[in-house]
């Protein structure tokens, strides 16, 4: 069992009313984690009842909700309890049916979960305001896997953990950066294994969410536009140009990525400016949820081994680090970049704050940044600013701002005082 860090706040939200929403990618872990729940739950003496919409035989209780709620009475009775409901994404009009479902004030509480798709994020959205809280299972993060991968020793002394075996530390995370985070890969001991599961899960996504959604034939346009941004990671991308590569037009070109970012595949970055003359007020980036996932479209799974082959990646995981960290605070992230080349990777936009990051896949010996950097600095003037790298954790002034050094898993407790 992979323990998940949602599982505390998943739990804390069951005793309130609010219809408890788990959404993320496919083969995230929501059933696992709907499983623990229950078992949670049972052995508190609460009654439960999962229902599975992949399931044929589960699919047909769902042809009203009169019948639905006679199997529940069925099962657990009248007196209450939990309900939870897997792949709920699978029902036509999921958001309408639940939301008669929670206006009759029934003694259940009811938890769903489904994967990244329109139904759960924008159909139920719109019907049930005020009435769901919902919750992002992503594929395993940085932490979550070097606890499983230590077998829970160090759980609430990590940093420790990492500071103390520096080689141990940098073995863990080249294999994080090869292979990802889907809890079945990870889990998985043999190379050939893991690549045989990455691509039941890729073609799964393909095949199954995107042909249904999408209701398209011509599903290596998909594909092809997936390696396309694969390859062109930490690199802003040229719509006109895209649609060219991958062969189709520019409305689809949108549409396609659209689909990738609420199907939890892509995440985009848009730029930061306020001199549209001089700096860059176009051209998205796009990163990935899943590191595992993008290596095998781009057919690098596995083979990762070079420190230059890691940098894009190590930021993109970076990425994922500051996102999760800033949950809730209603931070945007954003890159930047000048007209004339100055980059920095990411800018953290919070009020009338700023924090510029700037990502290094070394092993810093003494507080070094780019020249871009500096640029950023000198322009905005930010009250602090973070260079991440894999090992230095060092602070120093440039004019006004303080500039943190630090390896980057100390950017979660970092940020959290921002």
């Amino acid at each position: 069992m992979i323990k998940r860090k949602l599982f505390d706040a998943l739990y804390a939200h069951l005793p309130k009313q609010e219809i408890t929403m788990i959404v993320g990618p496919r083969q995230a872990g929501k059933t696992t984690l709907m499983n623990s729940l229950m078992d949670e739950l049972n052995k508190s003496g609460q009654k439960t009842l999962l229902i599975n919409l992949d399931l044929d035989e589960d699919r047909v209780i769902f042809s009203s909700q009169l019948k639905l709620l006679s199997k529940i009475e069925l099962e657990i009775g009248d007196q209450g309890g939990y309900v939870f409901i897997d792949e709920m994404q699978r029902l036509d009009n999921a958001g309408l049916f639940l939301k008669g479902l929670y206006d009759r004030n029934l003694p259940y509480k009811f938890i769903v979960s489904g994967s990244g798709s329109m139904e759960l994020k924008e159909k139920i959205h719109e019907s049930l305001t005020g009435r769901k809280q919902i919750f992002e299972l992503n594929t395993l993060s940085f932490e979550e896997f070097v606890n499983y991968k230590t077998g829970y020793r160090y759980e609430d002394k990590l940093n420790q953990f990492y500071e103390l075996e520096p080689e141990k530390t940098i073995v863990l995370l080249e294999e994080y950066l090869n292979f990802g985070g889907y809890p079945r890969v990870v889990l998985a001991d043999e190379l050939t294994e893991k690549r045989m599961l990455i691509d039941e899960i890729y073609q799964s996504y393909i095949m199954r969410d995107i042909a249904f959604l999408l209701q398209i034939q011509k599903l290596d346009s998909y594909s092809k536009l997936i390696r396309s941004l694969a390859a062109q990671l930490g690199n802003g991308v040229n719509f006109s140009e895209l649609s060219k590569t991958v062969g189709i037009s520019l409305p689809t070109v949108s549409n396609y990525l659209w689909y990738g970012e609420k199907t939890y595949i892509l995440k985009k970055l848009t730029p930061y400016f306020s001199n549209p003359r001089k700096e860059i007020t176009k051209s998205p980036m796009y990163y990935f949820f899943d590191l595992g996932f993008r290596n095998y479209a781009l057919g690098l799974f596995g083979q990762i081994n070079r420190p230059a082959e890691f940098g894009f990646i190590f930021e993109n995981m970076v990425l994922n680090m500051i996102q999760e960290s800033l949950r809730f605070t209603g931070a945007l992230i954003h890159y930047w970049r000048t007209k004339d080349g100055a980059e920095v990777d990411f800018v953290i936009n919070r009020g009338a704050k700023l924090m510029p990051i700037e990502v290094k896949y070394k092993r810093l010996k003494k507080p070094a940044y780019s020249r871009s950097f500096f640029n950023f600095i000198n322009r905005y003037n930010p009250s602090d600013a973070i260079v991440v790298n894999l090992t230095l954790d060092a602070t120093e002034k440039a004019g006004n701002t303080q500039v943190n050094f630090i390896p980057y898993y100390r950017l979660p407790e970092l940020l959290a005082s921002f």
